[in-house]
């Protein structure tokens, strides 16, 4: 699940970086393009043996969690094993992401409205790096900054790891967490 805001004045935004990994990952593994299904927009595919479902909330941030109500009711189905959030992070500098597989939501609206959702800490997450790499102080506002559209050279940074992101999905995908977490947080 990748987390943005829907609305062509969102498209570039920091906020919406969610959304460019589920597009970059639904070309690269060819899928034949996202419908609409409930308060989302999905892509299904399958990789391997594993069958998966790309999902953009049509939510604003905030209110991402209510893309998961369908979810929560199927009988198999556990966030602690099905489901990787992409979100947009300000506490770690552009060019820079992390994986985890729980913790706080430190302060972003769309993870908080999934836990409210999940009523758990326990998902995965991939957490891709917003605030400028010299000082993360110039941020300021950070309603400003996270709905403000990145710069060329920025923008360029974050498509430059688009093959990493597609790597750490297919791990995850293939055998979970805890092995894309050693592969790829260092």
């Amino acid at each position: 699940m990748g987390l943005g805001n829907p609305g062509r004045e969102y498209e570039g935004t920091r906020h919406n970086v969610g959304w460019w990994v589920v597009d970059h990952l639904a070309d690269v593994w060819h899928l034949d393009g996202f419908r609409r299904d409930g308060d989302s927009l999905v892509a299904q595919g399958r990789l391997g043996t594993t069958q998966f479902r790309l999902v953009k909330p049509q939510t604003y941030m905030n209110l991402s969690g209510q893309a998961l109500k369908p979810y929560l009711r199927r009988p198999f189905w556990s966030a602690a094993t099905d489901l990787l959030v992409v979100v947009d992070e300000v506490a770690l500098p552009l060019g820079s992401y992390r994986l985890r597989s729980r913790g706080s939501a430190g302060g972003h609206n769309g993870l908080r409205s999934i836990e409210r959702a999940l009523g758990t800490q326990d998902y995965s997450r991939l957490r891709i790096g917003i605030a400028p790499a010299d000082d993360r102080r110039q941020v300021g506002d950070l309603t400003d900054f996270v709905l403000g559209a990145f710069g060329k050279t920025e923008r360029s940074e974050i498509i430059t790891l688009m093959p990493r992101f597609t790597d750490a999905a297919e791990i995850w995908l293939r055998d979970g967490i805890e092995v894309a977490m050693n592969q790829h947080n260092r």
